[in-house]
């Protein structure tokens, strides 16, 4: 979709992270003519780097708005991500200790109010179902369902207005979603995608976060340039 008609462009609630490929999904939707509402939740992650690195990335898309929105799940617990359980190190079987539990089914429904809010007419989420974790809300079954509720739960859906869905990664390996950013000018220097940063932020280089996005950059033959280390 490009930009309709004429006037303000249509624009699109984009969750963004701070982490690589929501920044591709953000300058994917911004090439395809969509205003950009970008949205950052603080969810108490331990990574909370992250949200710094959220802010330079929505500077960089010359966003309409960054609304950032602090829902803290580490009282509800159940993950590394937001709890005293450790970062898995190297491969894991099954879904891993890093899934949060129905965080993109939150991140999704405060999406869609701001989305419904302002009139967007499209949620944009860097969900990924190839070189990804196994997390069950990164699938396309979880995001149709998704869509459904946006149709059936809102005032706009009820009007035939509910926004769409979108999740432009989803059939991308990790090289491509590199090579996509690229051609974007995504500026990578400036997003991280690890779980378990340093307090400086460098990222650790072994957690699943780290090994998938190096295994990105170098599918694609050319070099991180947060640089991680293989370890600490």
């Amino acid at each position: 979709m490009k930009g309709e008609g004429t006037g303000n462009p249509p624009s699109a609630v984009v969750l963004l992270s701070g982490g690589m490929d929501s920044a591709v999904a953000g300058a994917w939707a911004r090439a395809e003519g969509y205003g950009i509402l970008a949205l950052t939740v603080d969810y108490g992650q331990r990574h909370r780097v992250e949200i710094d690195a959220a802010r330079k990335v929505a500077r960089w898309l010359g966003v309409r708005e960054h609304v950032e929105l602090r829902v803290d799940l580490r009282d509800v617990g159940g993950s590394a991500l937001t709890g005293g359980i450790p970062v898995p190190r190297g491969p894991t079987e099954g879904i891993p200790a890093t899934y949060v539990p129905a965080r993109n089914t939150l991140f999704l429904a405060l999406a869609l109010g701001l989305a419904e809010a302002r009139q967007a007419g499209a949620i944009v989420i860097g969900a990924n179902r190839i070189d990804f974790s196994g997390y069950p809300d990164c699938r396309r079954e979880f995001l149709d369902a998704f869509a459904r509720v946006a149709e059936t739960g809102t005032k706009a859906g009820v009007e035939g207005k509910a926004p769409k869905v979108l999740a432009p990664l989803l059939d991308l390996s990790k090289e491509g979603i590199v090579r996509l950013g690229a051609r974007l000018s995504v500026p990578f220097a400036d997003t991280i995608s690890c779980y378990d940063p340093s307090p400086d932020g460098r990222p650790c280089g072994t957690c699943d976060a780290c090994r998938l996005r190096r295994k990105g950059f170098a599918a694609a033959g050319t070099s991180d340039p947060t640089a991680p280390p293989e370890g600490r």
